[in-house]
């Protein structure tokens, strides 16, 4: 994930939840797995096709991914 994102870019649009949100859970919630992140985000609660690249079955594909993020920060 070498790509730059804004903290305010929207990683899950059905929640409406910004990749600032999802790192704050990994890093200052110590949130380690996707159920975690998702507990504390409700990132992927809905359709979930923003958890990974392989899920997503939408008309437009995610740019950056809910299990990306948390492989790449996750402690």
């Amino acid at each position: 994930m070498s790509r730059k994102f804004e903290h305010s870019y929207e990683v899950c649009s059905c929640g409406h939840v910004s990749l600032g949100e999802i790192l704050y859970s990994i890093q200052e919630r110590n949130a380690q797995t996707l159920k975690e992140v998702q507990a504390l985000t409700d990132a992927g609660k809905h359709c979930k096709f923003c958890m990974c690249q392989e899920g997503d079955l939408g008309k437009v594909k995610k740019e950056l991914y809910v299990e990306e993020i948390v492989n790449k920060f996750r402690k």
